[in-house]
């Protein structure tokens, strides 16, 4: 069945509202509609190449090498959040961006909130398909929660130690010990 939801949920694409032409469809067996459906994943593989299909990644996705390659085909990959408190698809999205070097869209679907956006934009999500319930503006703004992170991510490869150090040294200042 279609996500019933997908037209009121809030949703941002590289950091600003969008509107999302995609219907999820959760269901295995449920037909697909004439505009373009993230599908389930071995619905996808079933199906690749004969309409615009998109999969969608249980939390629990063992990525391997050989799907991997399969997936760099895809028009964007969906990465499902069964629950907020299920952090396995942030680890899923940075497999993808950098050990797999995909390039094309992650999406957070599913039990996404306002608390998550700028960490998901961290590990590499560039798509994000919020809960009903969360507000738009909100998950704009939590977006700038923190002008610099500690830890170095799929944004900002180089921890902030590191970052002060060059910094440091390129203003003629002596460098930290």
């Amino acid at each position: 069945m279609p996500d019933q939801n997908a037209s009121v949920r809030p949703f941002i694409r590289g950091g600003k509202p969008a509107e999302d032409r995609w219907v999820v469809v959760r269901d295995e067996e449920a037909a697909l509609p004439d505009s373009p459906a993230i599908v389930p994943l071995a619905r996808w593989q079933a199906l690749e190449g004969s309409r615009e299909l998109a999969p969608w990644l249980a939390s629990d996705t063992e990525l391997t090498p050989e799907l991997a390659e399969k997936l760099a085909g895809a028009p964007l990959i969906a990465i499902d959040f069964p629950k907020f408190t299920d952090g396995r698809g942030y680890s899923l999205a940075r497999l993808l961006r950098e050990r797999y070097g995909y390039e094309g869209e992650i999406r957070a679907i599913g039990d996404v909130l306002v608390d998550q956006v700028f960490f998901l934009t961290r590990c590499g999500f560039d798509a994000l398909s919020l809960r009903e319930d969360q507000w738009l503006e909100d998950a704009l703004q939590a977006l700038n929660a923190f002008s610099r992170a500690y830890q170095p991510a799929v944004d900002v490869a180089e921890p902030l130690f590191r970052q002060r150090m060059r910094e440091t040294v390129e203003h003629g200042e002596p460098a930290l010990a």
